[in-house]
């Protein structure tokens, strides 16, 4: 078999057997370690993840920033592919990434993935919901933020970024009801970590917001033309 790239995969979790074990073979197919930081799972997320190979670590939550520090710091190689529970490597996304260490260290010490979300909600070729994140990265050129909420990298200024093809396939929904769970949360998490905003202000964006809102994705994104 050949060598895997000195590529270290790492995911947070936290109650996340539905996913972890698919989620943990499909890194191991390209990366040569696995760590999953794990804060407090009452289900079985821990085991599977082990029986799938990777090395479980636990560790309390410290908010989504330093609980990716310190998933950095928990991996023997200095190029890191991060991962959330939910998300599975396509294998041709899996290809391309050995392609890049097939002779020594890749040219960029950053790269942009596509993250397509799987069904049941959206198609997983680029559809609905569709982004792209920094995905895989060196740690000695970036480090995730120290920060309670805000978890994505930060680019250094001056710092090319390469460009990765093929998706990762985010299982974020396994039904409707999950996805309103996760809104819900979310959204929570993120009003509570925010001032308060004037009364007045508020009534402004009541009245307002809506009209702008329309007119923004009719005119500026263009949905006049039948854009999505």
């Amino acid at each position: 078999m050949t060598p895997r790239p000195p590529l270290s995969a790492y995911i947070r979790t936290r109650n996340e057997a539905r996913m972890i074990a698919d989620v943990v073979r499909a890194a191991h197919s390209v990366a040569d370690e696995v760590v999953v930081i794990d804060s407090g799972s009452t289900d079985d997320t821990a085991a599977l993840a082990q029986a799938a190979g990777a090395r479980v670590v636990s560790r309390e939550w410290l908010g989504s920033g330093r609980q990716k520090r310190f998933a950095e710091d928990q991996c023997r190689h200095d190029f890191l592919l991060d991962l959330d529970a939910d998300e599975v490597l396509s294998p041709a996304l899996a290809a391309e990434i050995r392609g890049l260490f097939a002779k020594g260290e890749p040219a960029f010490g950053i790269y942009r993935t596509p993250v397509a979300i799987a069904p049941p909600i959206g198609k997983p070729w680029g559809g609905f919901g569709g982004v792209v994140r920094h995905k895989l990265y060196d740690r000695r050129v970036v480090r995730a933020p120290d920060h309670d909420l805000w978890d994505q990298l930060d680019i250094p200024a001056g710092v090319a970024v390469g460009a990765l093809k093929a998706p990762i396939f985010h299982h974020a929904f396994a039904d409707a009801a999950h996805l309103v769970m996760k809104l819900n949360r979310n959204s929570t998490t993120r009003a509570n970590a925010l001032a308060p905003k004037p009364l007045p202000i508020l009534a402004l964006r009541i009245f307002f917001g809506l009209p702008f809102y329309v007119a923004k994705r009719y005119v500026l994104d263009g949905l006049f033309r039948g854009a999505a």
